[in-house]
């Protein structure tokens, strides 16, 4: 199968960690006998230094003409210290969401049983987590009418919803609900916002066209108390973008470090992979960053984009046996000894 990847490696530890990613790929491809042309592009504060701009036309090509999306991360301090920047490279990865239509963010939390009292809950509260958040990606308070008034001292950001945006990510989590446990939890703050009314509401007369899958509607607060609780009662989550932005995070802990959580981001025709972890520019350069939230990352773009499972499988168990037998980065090593980037993505390569 001949496969055509974007590779936008972005900021700090992006490019280090999408090296990994690639040497885990290009394996894959040997193995099950795949073609795998990569397209780089420039995109972030990498792209703002080069061309003036964090998502370029000529990235956008890049992506549009892909079969699918790896990307690495964005952000640098140099941007995070300066609020009066006109330019930024989170406006890149607005941008590239919008124009490629990327409307759902899909991030599932697990465990892994090598590394569960690596957690920051308790072994109790933990085991048996499997859920997965379909977070709306290109509306709301991200995307609605912002600005300054009174002199500067006021300030607003408006989050606006249509039914069409919150009928379509819905759509999403109820597929993917009827192929788990078929059950449904949709996240607001209806009690509070007539946008979130408007989720409940048009969630609720979905349900007729599920009649299998169990549904609940909670408020964003009650379910990130209940995430650092039972996060076992939850399977499929959907939210809107805000919620979804800051419960993922939470959520992403669980497993023990943020550096083993993917995610992708679909639309109705692009789609793209990336870990959930930041750029972490402390460690940009020194060799030392998780490569395994990238690297999973491919597994979940090999299954989704590409319906290849048995590959995507084979990443996973890889990954599972380097976590098993200690081949992991010092974030994990917890007083062993600690790979670094490179070996971690070398040893899951020759292992594959």
């Amino acid at each position: 199968m001949k496969l055509n990847i974007a590779l936008l490696a972005g900021d700090g530890i992006g490019p280090e960690v999408i090296d990994q990613a690639v040497k885990v790929c290009d394996a894959v491809a040997s193995k099950f006998n795949h073609d795998i042309t990569w397209k780089p592009a420039l995109t972030g504060a990498a792209a703002i230094d080069a061309v003036g701009e964090p998502y370029p036309d000529e990235t956008h090509a890049i992506c549009e003409a892909a079969d699918a999306v790896l990307f690495g991360a964005i952000g640098h301090p140099r941007f995070d210290n300066d609020p009066s920047a006109k330019v930024r490279p989170e406006q890149g990865l607005l941008k590239m969401r919008q124009k490629l239509g990327l409307f759902a963010n899909v991030r599932p939390t697990f465990t892994f049983p090598s590394l569960i009292d690596k957690s920051p809950l308790k072994r109790e509260r933990i085991e048996g987590t499997d859920l997965v958040f379909f977070r709306e990606l290109t509306s709301g308070v991200y995307f609605g009418e912002r600005g300054r008034k009174d002199d500067g001292n006021t300030a607003f950001d408006t989050m606006t919803y249509k039914r069409f945006e919150i009928q379509r990510l819905a759509k999403k989590g109820f597929e993917a609900a009827m192929t788990r446990s078929k059950r449904l939890c949709c996240v607001d703050k209806a009690n509070v916002l007539e946008s979130s009314r408007l989720w409940r509401e048009t969630v609720q007369a979905m349900e007729k066209d599920y009649p299998e899958v169990t549904v609940s509607y909670e408020f964003v607060d009650a379910v990130a108390m209940r995430l650092v609780q039972w996060p076992s009662d939850y399977d499929v989550l959907i939210t809107e973008n805000l919620f979804g932005d800051i419960l993922t995070d939470e959520a992403s802990v669980i497993s023990g470090s943020m550096g083993l959580m993917p995610s992708a981001s679909l639309g109705e025709k692009a789609s793209l992979f990336e870990p959930i972890h930041g750029s972490y520019p402390q460690a940009a350069g020194k060799d030392i960053a998780n490569p395994l939230a990238t690297v999973l990352s491919a597994a979940m773009m090999f299954e989704t984009a590409f319906g290849l499972h048995e590959e995507a499988k084979t990443i996973r168990d890889a990954v599972n046996k380097s976590l098993a037998e200690g081949v992991v980065t010092e974030d994990l090593a917890d007083g062993a000894k600690a790979y670094k980037t490179s070996e971690v993505g070398d040893w899951l390569a020759e292992n594959i």
